[in-house]
């Protein structure tokens, strides 16, 4: 075994049902059916059931099928059943009256050298009715695994939340797919691993030997992972629980499946354009499985078990985000350059000082956030929106309504800030690293610009036009000159009223008070500094000076 096999559909074959296959043994145990196996293997997994009475009908299969059929036109058994084997039928069901008494000897010879099932329908038991309980199976197949899954998921999160969560979500993924979970390097070195490889695992893991690799022909089941899907793809399907009891962490495999696992892992972390995220493998009745961790460098979840089943895929895709979040803080310069920002910062250095190593050279943007449905933000919603707008730097808030804080590092083109999907956004302009404090506020001021205009972003635009002509010393100076009588609550009071147009119900949402509280201000403000406020040249000449705050 050179190279890991990395099955894949042949192109024109659609993926599989979002449904998980049914066991043949399934169908054949609801007694009310009548049905009866007289040829062919035991074992099939069904993942459609298909009507047909053509002579041939392999261009309409798509695999996996139970195929019924009362032999209307079956002239040549054999010929007949090769079509069906070399389509990756799963199985034949025929129905026996009113075209044939019984079933014909031929076909069953024919099912039993082609390996392919074959099924004795009853007279009493209508086609529609098989159907039925099919989709039946698999929608109670589908149930049971959603619940395994959900029961996976939240162990695995809660494993995620212990201090040493990388080796607990390890273990905790172990013992739910019953086998070895390792993360690797690219070189296929072993950092943390936890349960046992399978040929170590007893019976009680529930798992029957693997049956080989994909029927010729047959697409593979939505959810079984393979190098052409992600990890985070699949359906989960009909499991087991798992296994308890067997499991010893840190167990090390047979060598050579840890060989295998090696070369899988290369496969996934090879630094090459359009290396797949996921590739599985087999070795002996081992179920090998390897994926890639978004966000780490190099570093592939790799997995051993006896048996590969669709829920698996589902299972480990929750882990691999779990490890990529785990393992993507320790990873990269980023991390680093903000590790040492801080340190420094922490030590004495001043913003200007640390902001290089961020990688900023240029104007920053600061940016306040609400959720728009009023709830409160944790710090991976909050994670998740930086992502969203370029940067890490990100301030979840300490609750008690506290907005998001968003911090985008400048380069020499200014960041462009677009609105967000379910959040409120107010921008300030950008600024110089020595004066974010004025952004923070100018950012606060544009949030609740934002959501009393009920916007999904505002950015505190620079002062331009007529007033950029007026040099900045000296505008700051009659600024202070003419706001000097106000409290700072009041000139805030009258900047958010000019800003919204004089609209008191909109400034008493944007400031969060009732609207005789505005109007109670903006009176006060009126006597204070001596002038008629509904005078258009008062209005503009105090915006003039409130924008230079």
């Amino acid at each position: 075994m050179d190279e890991p096999s990395m099955p894949t559909p042949p192109p024109a074959s659609p993926p599989g049902p979002p449904t998980p296959p049914v066991p043949l043994a399934e169908l054949l145990s609801r007694e009310e059916l009548g049905l009866r196996r007289i040829a062919g293997p035991a074992d099939a997994d069904l993942l459609w059931v298909h009507t047909s009475e053509m002579a041939d009908p392999y261009p309409y299969l798509l695999g996996g099928e139970l195929l019924l059929s009362a032999g209307v036109l079956l002239t040549d058994p054999d010929h007949y059943v090769g079509r069906l084997v070399e389509a990756g039928a799963a199985a034949l069901g025929f129905g026996v009256r009113p075209v044939h008494e019984t079933v014909p000897a031929a076909l069953i010879e024919a099912c039993d050298r082609h390996g392919l099932p074959l099924l004795e329908v009853p007279p009493a038991t209508p086609f529609t009715t098989i159907a039925r309980a099919v989709w039946r199976l698999m929608a109670e197949a589908r149930h049971r695994e959603l619940r395994r899954v959900t029961r996976a998921q939240q162990a695995l999160a809660t494993a995620a939340a212990r201090p040493d969560p990388v080796p607990a979500v390890l273990h905790q993924l172990a013992a739910q797919l019953g086998g070895r979970a390792a993360l690797l390097t690219a070189r296929g070195e072993e950092i943390h691993a936890a349960g046992r490889a399978p040929a170590e695992a007893t019976s009680a893991a529930g798992r029957r030997p693997a049956e080989g690799n994909l029927t010729a022909g047959r697409p593979p089941a939505e959810g079984i992972p393979t190098a052409s899907r992600p990890p985070t793809e699949g359906t989960p399907v009909a499991g087991r629980p798992p296994a308890e009891g067997n499991l010893t962490a840190g167990r090390h495999p047979a060598p050579r499946t840890t060989a295998a696992l090696t070369r899988l892992a290369r496969v996934v972390a090879r630094e090459r354009p359009g290396a797949p995220t996921s590739a599985t493998d087999t070795h002996g009745d081992t179920q090998l499985a390897a994926y890639a961790l978004g966000g780490a460098e190099g570093l592939v979840l790799a997995l051993a078990t006896r048996r590969r089943e669709p829920g698996d895929h589902t299972v480990a895709g929750i882990a691999v985000v779990l490890l990529s979040l785990l393992a993507a803080p320790h990873q990269g310069a980023d991390a680093a350059g903000r590790s040492a920002a801080l340190v420094r910062m922490l030590l004495g250095a001043s913003p200007a000082e640390a902001a290089p190593l961020l990688g900023a050279t240029g104007p920053w943007t600061v940016i306040h956030a609400r959720r728009t449905n009023g709830a409160p933000a944790d710090a991976l919603t909050a994670g998740a929106l930086g992502a969203s707008l370029g940067t890490a730097l990100v301030d979840a808030g300490r609750g008690d309504g506290e907005p998001v804080r968003v911090l985008l590092p400048g380069t020499p083109e200014p960041p462009r800030v677009t609105s967000q999907p379910g959040w409120t956004l107010g921008a300030s302009a950008p600024t110089p690293v020595t004066a974010l404090d004025a952004a923070d506020h100018q950012a606060a001021r544009a949030l609740a610009h934002a959501q009393a205009t009920r916007a999904a972003l505002t950015t505190d635009a620079p002062a331009n036009g007529l007033a950029a002509l007026v040099p900045p010393e000296q505008a700051a100076a009659h600024a202070r000159a003419l706001l000097a009588p106000l409290t700072a609550p009041l000139a805030d009071t009258l900047r958010c009223w000019l800003s919204l147009h004089g609209n008191w119900d909109r400034t008493a949402v944007a400031l969060a008070v009732h609207r005789n509280t505005v109007r109670q201000r903006i009176g006060r403000c009126g006597e204070l500094l001596g002038m008629d406020l509904d005078d258009m040249d008062v209005r503009t000449e105090l915006w003039f000076a409130l924008r230079q705050g």
